[in-house]
């Protein structure tokens, strides 16, 4: 004879007074905390509102001066007779961050490859750590490397004649060197968060450990891989003292990284540490620089976010 249960009986609420427990009561200095926390919150918000409210500010002071188009259209910056034209700085901007992107793409994901897929858990304990040493060293240090070991051997393979000895493309491999540990750890993040369950599976399909890697977990963790790769790009932009050493102090509208070129990080460098006079044209058009970073940063962070949100993979 069957018997159908019925749903069982709600038991008593745990902690509810009418039961006889004990009522949750706040312990001393979490309120106290929980408010520490906020403003530590509301002050990066409130940060990053001056700052953008300082950008536009003296970048419309700037643009009331000079034409938009002609800031971003113009392919002279010579502030001394009056040209402003960011393509210069842009195109400089441009070379050394696709060398560092050549460089720190591909080596960074076959290091975060070896790292999460092939290496034993203690030389990966042991390399992880070593590799992130990289990122600590201070950039300075990365730019007069740049200067002094890295051109001066270009120069013997290359030639002297040919290539300047301030250049891009010293500034973009070193720089690719710096940006490495970035991409290899975040993409060796991703690659690690692939359930094992789809490696077995596709070893149950007869498949190879590379086949599994390339075919496999390498897709599985695109959305993480594209948004290592693009942060990394936003970080090859924003950097400042190797192309301030490495790459020149003189805007020039090439593309050829042989040449000595300066950067829009480069300019502001050399710009902000001479004399200039506030509330001067030269004065506002660093601002006017430094808002078109920001705002290309920012695109190239709500890009990633947009690929991650699009692309993301959820596995139960």
């Amino acid at each position: 004879m069957r018997t159908r249960l019925g749903p069982p009986a709600p038991s008593p609420a745990r902690g509810s007074a009418q039961h006889g427990g004990l009522e949750r009561r706040a312990r001393p200095g979490e309120a106290a905390i929980k408010a520490f926390l906020l403003s530590c919150a509301a002050f990066s918000i409130f940060t990053t509102a001056g700052i953008v409210f300082i950008l536009g500010k003296e970048s419309l002071n700037f643009f009331s001066q000079v034409s938009l188009v002609d800031f971003l259209t113009g392919a002279a910056w010579q502030p001394a007779i009056g040209h402003f034209g960011i393509l210069p700085l842009a195109s400089a901007t441009f070379v050394t961050s696709l060398i560092a992107m050549a460089v720190a793409l591909p080596f960074g994901l076959m290091v975060a490859v070896y790292l999460s897929e092939y290496a034993p858990w203690g030389l990966q304990q042991f390399l992880k750590p070593t590799l992130e040493i990289l990122a600590g060293i201070p950039t300075v240090v990365y730019g007069y490397f740049a200067l002094t070991t890295v051109t001066p051997a270009l120069r013997g393979i290359i030639g002297a004649g040919r290539l300047e000895v301030y250049n891009m493309l010293s500034a973009g491999l070193v720089m690719g060197v710096l940006i490495l540990p970035l991409i290899a750890s975040m993409c060796e993040d991703a690659l690690s968060a692939v359930p094992r369950s789809l490696r077995e599976a596709a070893y149950a399909m007869g498949a190879t450990k590379l086949e599994v890697t390339a075919q496999v977990v390498v897709p599985a963790a695109f959305s993480g891989l594209a948004a290592a790769f693009i942060l990394g790009l936003s970080r090859a932009v924003g950097e400042t003292m190797i192309v301030a050493l490495a790459a020149g102090s003189g805007p020039n509208l090439t593309l050829n990284p042989l040449k000595s070129a300066e950067t829009m990080t480069g300019h502001i460098v050399r710009i902000s540490g001479g004399d200039i006079s506030y509330n001067s044209i030269d004065y506002s058009s660093l601002f006017a620089i430094a808002g078109t970073l920001f705002l290309l940063t920012m695109g190239l962070n709500i890009l990633s976010r947009a690929i991650v949100g699009r692309r993301r993979e959820v596995y139960e």
